[in-house]
């Protein structure tokens, strides 16, 4: 039986990507298109293919109308969170490819979606790359004291930092050991110019940058005495990659209530 997608920001970069993939068949069917720009206009016609017979919707509430099983959500930071609830509460499954959302966020939606008996799956970055660089880093973590990640995102990015980066971070944190660089608030001068502590356990230096000439980037920095690792994962300007994760994702979402994170968690 088809998995009955909703697709929030289906005219976006990789949201439109999403839509495109689903419009393709397999075991998937688009049941509703969320984009406010497009309201009103056939999805297939507005993502450049034949007509599909299925109207974009203004807002969630108008695509929930219609029988679904999986909101997948790639909107806006300030949008996210109040889509994974409404989608919740209206009984569909959520996977959340949008970042800006942090650790308290995340508890308040596996609440409601254990409340729910519904399945939430959200990844920083549904990349399979970008998946296993999350899983090398934290191989590194277990035996190199000291990291920090840097950021790369293009100039008009308007979360910091990335998904991929607060996702690592946090997954770092909880598997490091204490670093052995000067702690912040030791520190003289400009301490913003160290980045900011993401994690709840041991917290990792994360810094931004954001500069035309990038798409989107993730390095995590290990240093020892007299040698450094690197490990990182860059994205090229199509959207393309994040498709399968995604579907993935889609596919395996229902398979228990709550909130998973990271794409690497289904990589087995």
């Amino acid at each position: 039986m088809a998995i009955r997608v909703v697709v929030a920001g289906a005219t976006g970069w990789t949201g439109s990507a999403v839509a495109k993939a689903i419009l393709g068949g397999g075991d998937f069917v688009l049941a509703g298109a969320v984009a406010r720009s497009a309201a009103g206009k056939d999805v297939g016609e507005v993502l450049g293919l034949p007509k599909a017979g299925l109207a974009v919707s203004a807002t969630l509430t108008q695509a929930l109308a219609a029988p679904s099983d999986v909101v997948v959500d790639y909107t806006k930071p300030n949008a996210v969170k109040g889509h994974a609830l409404e989608a919740l509460a209206a009984g569909r499954h959520v996977v959340i490819g949008t970042s800006g959302l942090g650790a308290d966020d995340y508890r308040e939606i596996d609440a409601a979606a254990k409340a729910a008996g519904k399945g939430v799956f959200a990844a920083g970055n549904f990349s399979v790359t970008a998946a296993l660089l999350k899983r090398f880093a934290a191989s590194a973590a277990k035996y190199v004291r000291d990291v920090e990640i840097i950021d790369y995102a293009y100039q008009g990015k308007p979360d910091t930092p990335s998904g991929t980066a607060r996702e690592l971070a946090e997954q770092l944190s909880l598997v490091r050991q204490p670093g052995t660089a000067k702690p912040v608030a030791e520190l003289s001068g400009l301490r913003e110019t160290r980045g900011a502590a993401i994690g709840e356990k041991i917290p990792v230096q994360v810094h931004s940058v954001r500069l035309p000439g990038f798409v989107l980037g993730c390095e995590a920095l290990f240093g020892a005495p007299d040698e450094r690792l690197t490990i990182r994962h860059d994205a090229g300007a199509s959207a393309a990659p994040y498709v399968g994760g995604t579907l993935l994702a889609v596919r395996r979402v229902g398979e228990q209530a709550g909130l998973r994170r990271g794409l690497d968690t289904l990589l087995d």
